[in-house]
């Protein structure tokens, strides 16, 4: 462990890095100039490109999307909270396995989805939901339980983003849980209720950008700047060669030890192949990737935003998107999780169980490394994570409720005015 951490029992223990006013600048200043930003650009889409916001354009984007925007909003839509913090948490748990099986086990999904698009362009040239196309094939019942479970799925998507944005931005600002939840979503309702899924994929394409900025730092100064492949190699093997003894020694206030197993990622590994690290032998990884192989095929094929990409995208990009989306997400988790997450290891940084459950693994590594700066950074890559899948879900539910239940059970006769007023007024 290095001198400034000895004898800390966590290593935010409370206290956050930044002061509280950073925590409302990132949220409300960053929710504005998006908000501002992306209005901005569909209004010149307006003036320049004589783009007219019809009901059909405001949820479909035209049905002319290409392949490199397509891809874009899928990698967006994708990186939630849990795959820039989670990830890393699985890596401290298991190691290197980790964040392959995160990474590989969610872009199956993704990858297989790209053969649905295809048939979607082929046979439903003019659907707006997945469950249109359920209500055409297989009736009103059907029609109502897909439509349940698009919402579940929906709910509990933006429920994880929030929660998990909210909680991270408390550890590195001390900004309240409740209020920063709150507030998170309002920047995103305006430009999505403004532009409509247009408005959507540009904003993704900005949001991913940033995400790869910072990204393409943390892996560049662990890897190169700060350590290098060899010495965090050798460290990680230092590491698993530790016994309880040594452990207690590392983890201690210098009169007792508060080293218990499990509480810190030290000594070797349960079920890992030698207790090491940096194998793929692993047995609660090899667990971990089933589960979130199973679980992600529910949160990918039952999620409306995805469809509604797959209806957005130009009949030829259709499946070129998806499947560069998929391969390119694959680098997010894998890489932050093999730069920050195996880093919070080789170094032993006190980071306790608690903390890397709450996914404050990034944000203790990148702290380290950058200082303050560092916080700000996991800050800013969470904000845009968040606001991107969180404006994706936005307009997938409002498209459900204009399409699926508005003009299929409260108003048939609806015109494109009207669907356009209810997808506007669901979004706020």
């Amino acid at each position: 462990m290095l001198p400034e951490y000895a004898g800390k029992t966590a290593f935010f223990g409370g206290t956050p890095p930044l002061p509280e006013w950073s925590g409302w600048l990132i949220v409300i200043g960053f929710g504005l100039f998006f908000s501002v930003f992306t209005t901005v650009l569909v209004y010149l889409d307006k003036v320049y490109n004589k783009t007219t916001h019809t009901s059909e354009f405001f949820n479909t984007a035209g049905r002319n999307v290409k392949t490199g925007l397509t891809a874009s909003v899928i990698v967006s839509q994708w990186t939630w909270a849990a795959t820039l913090l989670q990830s890393s948490n699985v890596t401290w748990s298991y190691g290197v396995s980790g964040p392959f099986w995160y990474a590989s086990g969610a872009t199956i999904q993704v990858l297989l989805f790209g053969i649905l698009a295809i048939e979607v362009k082929r046979r439903a040239r003019t659907a707006h939901t997945v469950t249109e196309m359920v209500l055409a094939r297989w009736g009103t019942a059907a029609h109502l339980t897909f439509i349940f479970f698009c919402f579940l799925t929906n709910i509990i998507v933006t429920s994880m983003l929030l929660l998990g944005g909210a909680a991270t931005v408390n550890a590195l600002t001390g900004m309240n849980t409740n209020l920063a939840s709150f507030l998170i979503p309002w920047g995103v309702i305006a430009y999505t209720a403004a532009g409509g899924l247009k408005a959507t994929f540009m904003a993704s394409y900005i949001h991913t950008a940033i995400i790869f900025i910072v990204l393409v730092v943390c892996v560049y100064t662990v890897y190169v700047k700060a350590y290098s492949t060899d010495s965090i190699y050798d460290m990680l093997q230092m590491v698993a060669s530790y016994n309880t003894d040594q452990c207690e020694a590392i983890f201690n206030d210098g009169t007792k030890t508060f080293f218990e197993k499990g509480s810190f990622s030290c000594g070797p590994v349960v079920d890992n192949e030698q207790g090491s690290y940096l194998t793929m032998m692993s047995l609660g990884g090899l667990k971990f990737g089933i589960i979130n192989i199973v679980g992600n095929f529910g949160t990918v094929f039952v999620d409306q935003s995805y469809w509604q990409s797959a209806i957005a995208a130009k009949p030829a990009s259709t499946h070129k998107g998806y499947l560069l989306g998929g391969l390119v997400w694959f680098t997010i988790p894998f890489a932050l999780a093999t730069s920050l997450g195996l880093a919070g290891v080789a170094l032993q940084l006190p980071i306790s169980a608690s903390e890397a459950g709450a996914g404050l693994v990034p944000p203790a590594v990148a702290t380290h490394l950058f200082g303050s700066g560092g916080s700000v950074m996991m800050a800013v890559m969470l904000f845009m994570a968040i606001t991107s899948t969180g404006s994706a879900e936005g307009i997938a539910v409002s498209s459900l409720v204009a399409y699926d239940l508005y003009r299929v059970y409260i108003n048939p006769q609806a015109d494109g005015r009207k669907i356009l007023l209810v997808s506007k007024v669901v979004i706020v």
